[in-house]
């Protein structure tokens, strides 16, 4: 069976820059590396006028967030893979980074081979 964990995090009120990326990218990268993840692939992407998004696909699946600086609020999802494997760590990492004032969490779980 593999066991596959996911985060859904919507942060509110951020006090991390939600507008620079390679902040962003450089969180998401110390949040992978939390959960002992691979990183694959890096994709950063800017919005105009402000706004960042940023996937890392991990060998263990993806880590995402998206921005809106303007309104202070990102979503985030943790998704990995594997026996053991808990995004609770990286999510710490997030939090501590984006320093939200408020956050709403949705945990899933699932499994293959069942």
């Amino acid at each position: 069976m593999i066991e596959i964990n996911e985060l859904l995090v919507d942060l509110y009120g951020c006090q991390g820059n939600l507008d620079d990326e390679k902040f962003l990218c450089r969180t998401l990268e110390k949040a992978a590396k939390s959960v002992n993840a691979r990183i694959i692939r890096r994709i950063k992407q800017r919005f105009s006028p402000t706004g960042v998004t940023v996937i890392l696909i991990l060998a263990e699946t993806h880590i995402s967030l998206h921005t809106w600086p303007e309104q202070g609020y990102a979503a985030l999802d943790i998704f990995i893979c594997g026996e053991g494997k808990d995004p609770e760590p990286a999510w710490e990492v997030v939090k501590e980074a984006l320093k939200p004032v408020a956050f709403k969490m949705n945990r899933h779980k699932r499994a293959i081979g069942v």
